[in-house]
Parts: C-alpha cells; sequence; structure tokens
C-alpha cells in the first residue's frame, strides 16, 4: 500500500487542490476586475453559477488569496437558508469591521476611514444594541446614515463609505459571497441596489458570488439593471485535458503515474467534476500497491469510491428529504439525468400538475433541484444523483395520497 500521509488528493468540501486546473480564465477575469478598480475604473463583480460539486467554493478561496495578494480586503461570507435579514445584516457589519480596522490603527484613520466606521455604528444598532461589535471604534454613531431599517438604504450607505475609505486608504474591498441563491429577495435587492451605487461612484468595492444555477434568474428579478451589474460564469465539469492534469500533477508530486487507460477510467468515471476526481484520486491512492495506476487499480478503487461518495456527498442531501421528496426525486431519476418538466414527473408520480408542485417547490427550497430557465422544468443540484438515488431506491414507491382532513 501506498503511504496514506502521501496522499494528495483532497476530497473535502472547498478544500483547495495541488492542481487548480482549467480554471485560468476565471481566474484572469477576476485579477482584471481588481485591477480596473484600483485604477478608477469599473467593471461587472462576479457571479460563479454552477452544479455542487465543479469548485465554485474552491475559486472563491483562490479569489481571495488573489486579493489579499495585492493587498484589499477581503470580507467572506456564507449565506445560511432561510437566514433573517438581522443575521445577514450581522454578517456584513462583522465583515466591515475587520475590513475597517485592517486598514490602518483607529488612531491613525482619516476623514473617510472615520466616517465609515461611524456610519458602521449606526448600521449595527439593530443587531448589535450594546455596541460590543464596533466597541473599540472610537466613533459616535452617524445617525440619519445606516440606520433608517430599511435594509437596501442601510446597506448602499454602509457599502459606499466602505468604498470610499478604501479608496482614500488606496486599498479596495471584494465581498465574496458563497451560497448566495439563499439571500431572500430582500437581502439580495439590497446588497444588488448597494453595488450598483459603487459603482456608480467608481469606488474600489465588489463582489465574487457563487450559487446554483438558478441564482441568475433570481438575480434579474431582484433589479431590472443586474445584468448590466454582473457578469455571471457558468463553471461546469473540467474538460478531458484538464481533468487529466487534476490526477497526474498531485500523484507526481509524490512520484507516482498514471497508464494512460488507467486516466482515461478515471475521466470517463468521473465526467470530469472536479470533487468526484479529487474523491477517485484519494481513493485510487489508498487502494493501489503500486506507485504505476493501472487500470485494474481503478477498477478495485471504484467500490471504495462509490461507497464515499454514498455515505457523504449523496445522502446528506437524500436524508433532508421526506418520503414523498424521494419519490420525486426518483421519478425524476426515472426519466434521465437531463432537465425534466414538472407535468412529466407528475404524471409518473400519478398526480396532477398541482398536486406535485408543493413538492416540487420545497426540493427546489432544499438546495436538491433548481428550475431552470424554461418554464416548469427542474434538475438536480448535484450531478450523477440520479444513479445514486436509483442505487438507494430500486423501485419507485410513491407514498399514498393523504385525504384532506389527514387520515
Amino acid at each position: 500500500m501506498l503511504d496514506p500521509d502521501l496522499n494528495p488528493y483532497t476530497p473535502n468540501a472547498g478544500a483547495m487542490p495541488l492542481a487548480l486546473t482549467g480554471r485560468s480564465e476565471l481566474r484572469a477575469d477576476f485579477r482584471t476586475l481588481l485591477r480596473r478598480l484600483q485604477r478608477g475604473y469599473t467593471d461587472k463583480a462576479m457571479i460563479l453559477t454552477g452544479l455542487r460539486g465543479v469548485g465554485k467554493t474552491v475559486l472563491l478561496n483562490d479569489f481571495a488569496r488573489t486579493a489579499e495578494d495585492v493587498k484589499w480586503r477581503v470580507i467572506e461570507l456564507e449565506i445560511p437558508k432561510r437566514g433573517a435579514d438581522s443575521e445577514f445584516r450581522l454578517q456584513i457589519a462583522q465583515g466591515a469591521r475587520r475590513a475597517l480596522l485592517s486598514m490602518s490603527h483607529p488612531e491613525r484613520w482619516r476623514d473617510r476611514v472615520r466616517t465609515a466606521a461611524s456610519v458602521l455604528r449606526s448600521f449595527s444598532i439593530k443587531v448589535d444594541p450594546d455596541g460590543a461589535l464596533t466597541a473599540g471604534l472610537g466613533v459616535e454613531p452617524s445617525f440619519g446614515m445606516g440606520d433608517v431599517g430599511d435594509l437596501s438604504l442601510d446597506l448602499t450607505d454602509l457599502m459606499v463609505s466602505l468604498g470610499q475609505a478604501a479608496q482614500e486608504e488606496n486599498t479596495g474591498v471584494i465581498f465574496l459571497i458563497d451560497e448566495i441563491q439563499f439571500l431572500t429577495s430582500s437581502q439580495l435587492e439590497g446588497l444588488v441596489m448597494a453595488l450598483h451605487k459603487t459603482v456608480q461612484r467608481s469606488l474600489p468595492l465588489t463582489m465574487a458570488a457563487a450559487g446554483l444555477p438558478q441564482i441568475a434568474k433570481i438575480t434579474g428579478d431582484a433589479k431590472s439593471y443586474s445584468e448590466r451589474l454582473f457578469s455571471f460564469s457558468e463553471v461546469g465539469p473540467l474538460s478531458v485535458e484538464a481533468a487529466c492534469e487534476a490526477l497526474v500533477e498531485p500523484a507526481a508530486r509524490e512520484g507516482a503515474t498514471f497508464q494512460q487507460s488507467a486516466l482515461d477510467e478515471c475521466v470517463r468515471i468521473t465526467e470530469g467534476y472536479p470533487y468526484f476526481i479529487q474523491e477517485i484520486g484519494y481513493t485510487l491512492w489508498r487502494n493501489a500497491h503500486d506507485t504505476v495506476f493501472t487500470e485494474r487499480d481503478v477498477d478495485l478503487a471504484r467500490v471504495d469510491y462509490m461507497a464515499r461518495l454514498d455515505s457523504s456527498f449523496f445522502r446528506v442531501r437524500l436524508d433532508r428529504a421526506s418520503a414523498l421528496e424521494r419519490a420525486y426525486m426518483r421519478a425524476m431519476a426515472e426519466l434521465g439525468a437531463h432537465p425534466h418538466s414538472a407535468s412529466k414527473v407528475a404524471s409518473l408520480l400519478g398526480r396532477t400538475g398541482n398536486q406535485a408542485a408543493p413538492v416540487r417547490a420545497s426540493l427546489i427550497n432544499k438546495g436538491l433541484l433548481y428550475s431552470t430557465p424554461d418554464y416548469g422544468v427542474a434538475q438536480f443540484t448535484v450531478p450523477q444523483f440520479d444513479t445514486y438515488i436509483k442505487r438507494v431506491m430500486p423501485q419507485l414507491v410513491v407514498p399514498p395520497l393523504r385525504s384532506r382532513s389527514g387520515a
């Protein structure tokens, strides 16, 4: 067996792989965004969209490192499901506080930094009435700015003042937001409105976010000018070349190589999805007896690979679903891996469209399905979920309809 301490693959949520391949264009776009804003130009904020396991969070982490390397202030947020406005306001306030304190010591703050700190105190009053969050800032609240109670207006006041402070200190501020699709409509509208105002003033403050594919539509619904404010980049599976590099380069660092047939089989099994590539590499390393990986090694490792995916990546999602929701997803899997219309799924379940609609809506709300641009059509948010659900639910079993009395 190979030394497990030397296993170069990283099948963990958001973990940076040793070889970040196939994303050079997106990484270059991000560097360009920062440079343009630093020069006083404007550019579109970035939103990465894609299924689970394509590496969106990894890219956000890479963006954070890039921004920190050029001395930008990074505010990282992960949006919880059904988070209240107060929770979102608190997340923003905590990030803004760290950003301001990292610009310089409060005793050396210049006018715009001090103003931003004052607006932050006002913005935080509703979620931090005792002032613990803003203790040590040495400023009074800026009454009338950031404290009117309307999230859109308050967030605009804070982000504009934060951008002006960064401009004064010859730096920039980048919000990196993961799971952006979980923002409520009021939170998203406030964020879009605030960013729009910083663009109008050519301030060095912007955002890069990641979310499931429906975020493009949700953002457009929030504000009509969103398509001019954001660039939407679809993050999908890696090309064959990039997938091969993601497997070969980490192994080479530890003196291991792939036979071409083994490499081809790994790419075929994973379909180029970055998380799956890390899993197959990890299990291959655990099961192989020699540093030259063969197709037989891949075949032997595949059982372990599938078991690891089934027990973690897939199962945690299925466990969140009710019996009827599982049946709905099993019906989708019966129809195939592609997007399917609500009417087809309902028919397979023996339900009318109206009867099945609440189940579909609940699955979308839980992040297990997403609505495609085509009306009434949905798809799994997790690649290869259709084959998994067929493995664990060989037969489609539909729970009986409940009577209105619940009997």
